[in-house]
């Protein structure tokens, strides 16, 4: 299941915003190299045609790719990150947030 923010994933439940982040930033840290270069060509897959599409348009239409950017950028990227790191969550919690281990649901 591909989750679009990190609060409805179930292994980081009861944490705040800030420790969630943590968790998920410890485990991408922690993906093997192929999947991160994966993950950052993925990226950069989004990135370079809207930027190119930004640096040739005129006007408003400048405006208008930048609001892409902002919506589509962290709509696809963050589902498949949040999907490559899951099996990690639970472990990096517990590293980090051994209190709130027990409280997992």
């Amino acid at each position: 299941m591909l989750y679009l923010n990190s609060r409805s994933i179930p292994e980081l439940a009861g944490l705040s915003f800030p420790q969630r982040m943590a968790v998920v930033r410890k485990a991408a840290d922690n993906l093997a190299v192929p999947t991160k270069i994966s993950l950052n060509i993925l990226k950069l897959l989004i990135l370079v045609p809207l930027f190119l599409l930004i640096a040739r348009a005129n006007g408003w239409a400048i405006a208008g790719y930048i609001v892409l950017l902002v919506v589509l950028y962290p709509l696809i990227t963050r589902p498949v990150t949040f999907a490559l790191c899951r099996k990690d969550f639970s472990r990096v919690r517990s590293q980090l947030y051994p209190a709130e281990a027990g409280k997992q649901q």
